[in-house]
């Protein structure tokens, strides 16, 4: 996304562009950190690579320090990235391919089979008597 233009990821499963092998990635929904944390734990020995952003100053290991302070700064975040990233909205993205923003106009009924501006949300009414019945919640839905 930073450098090539792309709003992509590698996937758990993953055909290479030849077609011929499939990646697996048993550990994708695994944090980094907690990989090599047990790792150490572990006495896992490390074997030297410059494959995959092991050398400083490439773009990888640049995003790779950018996430880390992100997740100092904003614990969370990486988290929120990678649900971001299995909760697509092809209509809020700007991919034509994806969506047809063309056919957006007040007459057809797109905003039923897509994504709103605002998730519906459910907000309890705080109530004094302790009663909890359904109907003592507001629930906030689009006006058309």
């Amino acid at each position: 996304m930073f450098y090539g233009g792309k709003l992509k990821g590698m996937p758990p499963k993953l055909m290479s562009d030849d077609g011929k092998h499939i990646v697996i990635r048993p550990l994708a929904y695994c944090r980094e950190k907690d990989i090599a944390n047990y790792a150490k734990i572990k006495a896992f020995p490390i074997i030297p690579c410059n494959l995959c952003g092991s050398q400083p100053n490439l773009q990888r290991q640049v995003i790779g320090n950018m996430l880390r302070e992100w997740d100092k700064q904003y614990p969370g975040r990486i988290e929120t990235m990678f649900q971001a990233m299995q909760n697509i909205v092809p209509s809020n993205l700007c991919d034509s391919n994806l969506f047809n923003f063309k056919q957006i106009n007040h007459t057809n009924n797109i905003i039923n089979g897509e994504d709103l501006a605002f998730d519906q949300e459910t907000f309890p009414i705080i109530n004094t008597d302790q009663d909890n019945s359904p109907s003592d919640r507001v629930n906030i839905v689009e006006i058309k």
